[in-house]
């Protein structure tokens, strides 16, 4: 029997909703086809946008959506996606599948997708092929609600009043694909550039995010964050966050392997490299404490998921990819290293939302399927704006590798804004059960109610079978002598929602 202890009286940190961020970029079929198929088209639309997956979204909770990459981020010029759309420009998409980009969905109407999710707006601004001017008009355009050239832009092309940007993102992989830059270089682009993204509401300030490291280049966090730091402390760098990208790719960049057709040794190979991702936040957190000691930067962990190659007959440049129990322990272990460093990471975008790498739907023509990465974010919405509690819980190493081995459990625990502990769980073994005791300290447990995501490691949904995957609910948890008792099964995301007397 594994322990499980949860100190309900410590709180370590605020979990913000944006953990649970989404990410989509104009690549493949995420927004053409999955998000947006014009108001014409014969699936039912809401001003374009697809009304089922609108409402599968909304279901979830999105809590913030970032756009309009990624690559594609710094050779997007925002003027050719406004105004008629038949006179928007066309252009080729030369990162991702050399396919003609019509601008027909541009910031109009990615605002209106925002508003009908009822979700928070990421926008990522062009530093590797656009300018300073492009970028400043841009947010003029967006937020600013007095007399301008831009805002009248805005006005003439149908929006009167100015939207909310939650957050920019000035540049994208600028070390790679959004420049090929050096860190000097780019923060001190970075701190001309965030210049003239004026906040025009000081009542909501747009929060700015720099561009950080891929993966482990600690040199790249280290002078940035050096470079923007020359400056008065109070500034705290001239930024509210640092971005880290991380994906999990089960073998190598030129052949990552299958989304379905796997053994045990990579299921353990896939979870270990997902666990990486704790590894990163704390060294790059490390490195960032030299500077911000107080946490005022966050780690912005946006573009993270499983990349496998792409399934076969399908555009290489889509990235389509289908998406197993596999799938759903990586977003699991990811969601709960979230929750657990919440004090610095804040804020997570998986990528990506419809039809591209580790989707949370994919979508057929008129079809529509969920993921099992969508079930695990729904059953993890419950620690959006929570408070994360101190837990920890008893594991030993599985696997079949010594290089890659793994904790056969992982969890967080929180405190939701309903008054109920709430816990996150997953069994990381392929085969085998494991009994829990989870003890609740300084309170009493009045009631426990479970939902558990569990299959075979390979089970997916698909088109023809779309619910071989989904949640169900799991009564297999007791409270003997004010301890939960429980078996996880093998293979599963469990969640747990605990009535307790003295939840505070």
């Amino acid at each position: 029997m594994f322990k499980l202890f949860v100190n309900t009286k410590r709180k370590l940190g605020h979990i913000n909703p944006e953990l649970q961020g989404h990410f989509s970029e104009h690549l493949g079929r995420c927004i053409y086809e999955g998000i947006y198929v014009g108001e014409n088209s014969d699936i039912p639309n809401t001003n374009g946008m697809r009304n089922d997956v609108v409402a599968a979204l909304r279901e979830m909770k999105v809590p913030v959506l970032r756009w309009p990459g990624g690559c594609f981020a710094d050779e997007y010029h925002w003027k050719d996606g406004i105004g008629p759309r038949e006179k928007r420009k066309k252009m080729i998409n030369t990162h991702w599948g050399g396919v003609v980009e019509d601008n027909s969905f541009g910031t109009h109407e990615f605002m209106e997708l925002c508003r009908q999710l009822g979700c928070k707006t990421y926008i990522n601004g062009n530093l590797g092929s656009g300018t300073v001017q492009e970028m400043s008009e841009w947010v003029e355009y967006m937020t600013f609600g007095g007399i301008s050239p831009m805002a009248e832009l805005r006005e003439k092309n149908g929006s009167k009043e100015p939207w909310t940007v939650d957050y920019f993102g000035v540049g994208n992989e600028s070390w790679g694909c959004g420049g090929n830059l050096t860190p000097a270089y780019y923060a001190n682009e970075y701190r001309r550039y965030q210049t003239y993204v004026r906040n025009y509401h000081p009542d909501r300030p747009i929060k700015k995010i720099a561009c950080g490291a891929d993966v482990d280049n600690y040199s790249w966090t280290d002078q940035v964050m050096d470079t923007c730091f020359q400056s008065p402390e109070f500034l705290h760098g001239f930024m509210d966050g640092l971005s880290l990208h991380y994906y999990t790719c089960p073998e190598n960049a030129a052949d990552k392997g299958s989304a379905t057709d796997f053994d045990e040794k990579v299921w353990y190979k896939t979870l270990a490299k997902t666990l990486y991702m704790e590894t990163l936040i704390e060294r790059h957190g490390a490195v960032m404490d030299k500077y911000d000691r107080q946490h005022k930067v966050g780690i912005i962990v946006d573009e993270w998921g499983t990349w496998y190659t792409c399934e076969p007959g399908t555009n290489p440049g889509f990235l389509y990819q289908q998406n197993t129990m596999r799938d759903a322990l990586a977003a699991g272990i990811n969601l709960n290293i979230f929750n657990k460093h919440c004090d610095r990471v804040k804020m997570a975008n998986i990528a990506q939302m419809v039809n591209v790498l580790q989707a949370v739907i994919l979508t057929e023509g008129a079809k529509m399927i969920l993921t099992p990465t969508y079930h695990v974010f729904k059953m993890y919405n419950c620690h959006q704006d929570a408070e994360l509690l101190d837990s920890y819980v008893e594991t030993v190493d599985i696997g079949l590798e010594d290089e890659y081995m793994v904790p056969n459990l992982n969890e967080s625990v929180s405190l939701g804004t309903d008054g109920k502990i709430h816990i996150t769980m997953n069994n990381l073994s392929v085969d085998r059960d494991y009994e829990i005791e989870g003890q609740l300290t300084e309170t009493e447990v009045l009631e426990v109610k479970g939902t558990v995501l569990m299959n075979e490691m390979h089970a997916h949904n698909t088109f023809e079978q779309p619910e071989v995957v989904k949640p169900k609910e799991f009564d297999g948890c007791r409270v003997v002598d004010n301890r939960l008792v429980f078996t996880i099964p093998a293979c599963s995301v469990l969640h747990l929602e605990v009535t307790v007397s003295q939840a505070e």
